[in-house]
């Protein structure tokens, strides 16, 4: 991955390689370069696993997926959704037609 990421991420920045960043606290040095590699690196292959397989997949899978079977339907009398079975409406007790 450093040979593809990081000078990607130079041509992009400007400067090819992170690692050599720090600061200094107390006397003592803090190499922030590395962890700021591993992180760009993480962020950009997750984003491409994503856009590559994740949703591609959930896509494939929604085509596939059989539709959903409708179990209420609305009352004409009163608007109010009751099941797809009922022969009389249970809000207003009006008659319905039967299901068929």
């Amino acid at each position: 991955m450093k040979g593809l990421i990081t000078p990607l991420l130079a041509a992009l920045a400007g400067q090819p390689n992170f690692s050599a960043l720090y600061f200094t606290l107390n006397h003592s040095r803090f190499l922030y370069g590395t962890v700021v590699n591993a992180l760009l690196s993480f962020v950009l292959v997750a984003a491409v696993l994503y856009f590559l397989v994740v949703l591609p997949f959930e896509s494939l899978l929604a085509r596939l997926r059989p539709a959903a079977v409708a179990t209420t339907k609305t009352c004409p009398e009163c608007l109010s959704a009751i099941p797809v079975e009922a022969r009389r409406c249970a809000y207003c007790t009006s008659p319905q037609a039967s299901p068929g």
